[in-house]
């Protein structure tokens, strides 16, 4: 695969040339190989770059400006486009190109393949220890508060049977009160009864004196 880069070398705009030279300067220090083709000295490749640049990615006039950039046939962006790429250490990702083992956008790969695959890195590793943890203090956490349940449902039965057992005593000792006032009112009567009976008895032994004291006069 060929990366061409269409370029104006005849280009009176000093921000224009400042971007090819940005771009070729940069794949040279990526020894990436290129085809710098010019646009000003060659009505074809004019032509082809203006055809084949996407219709979206053309200014409002319709004429795209240089430096433009493909793999081949296939379109990869103008000058914007790779400065973004080369600042996200996407340049490789860019031209459609497989990054070189050891370089920083390989090494994103790979983690990035990685993480896709789901073979998690000693982080993902420790983030899942983690979880388990907390899914295990819950579940722990949930007995520990079952448990409180219980016991304090327990508790809570025993008060009730306490406050049951209470009025039933209390009954049972009101009740023994009532009988000892009874039977007390009951021995006051019985006194009552023979200091009664005492009295009519000294009354009828008066009356008899008084009689046989009567009949002796």
């Amino acid at each position: 695969m060929v990366i061409k880069v269409f370029l104006a070398s005849s280009s009176g705009s000093t921000a224009i040339k400042k971007k090819q030279q940005d771009v070729v300067g940069f794949l040279e220090a990526l020894k990436i190989d290129y085809a710098p083709l010019d646009i000003a000295s060659n009505e074809d490749n004019r032509m082809w770059m203006r055809e084949n640049v996407p219709g979206e990615k053309k200014p409002t006039n319709g004429i795209p400006l240089p430096p433009q950039i493909f793999n081949e046939e296939m379109y990869c962006g103008d000058y914007d486009t790779f400065f973004e790429a080369k600042e996200d250490n996407t340049v490789y990702e860019f031209l459609g190109l497989t990054p070189p083992p050891g370089s920083k956008e390989a090494q994103q790969a790979e983690k990035a393949q990685k993480l896709h695959n789901g073979s998690g890195t000693e982080e993902d590793l420790d983030d899942d220890t983690t979880k388990k943890d907390l899914v295990e203090a819950e579940q722990n956490g949930d007995a520990h508060t079952e448990e409180d349940s219980g016991e304090k449902a327990e508790t809570d039965a025993q008060e009730e049977n306490a406050e049951e057992k209470e009025p039933a005593e209390e009954d049972e000792e009101s009740r023994k009160v009532a009988e000892e006032e009874e039977q007390e009112e009951g021995e006051e009567d019985r006194a009552e009864d023979d200091l009664v009976s005492e009295e009519e008895e000294e009354l009828r032994e008066l009356e008899e004196e008084e009689e046989q004291a009567s009949e002796e006069d």
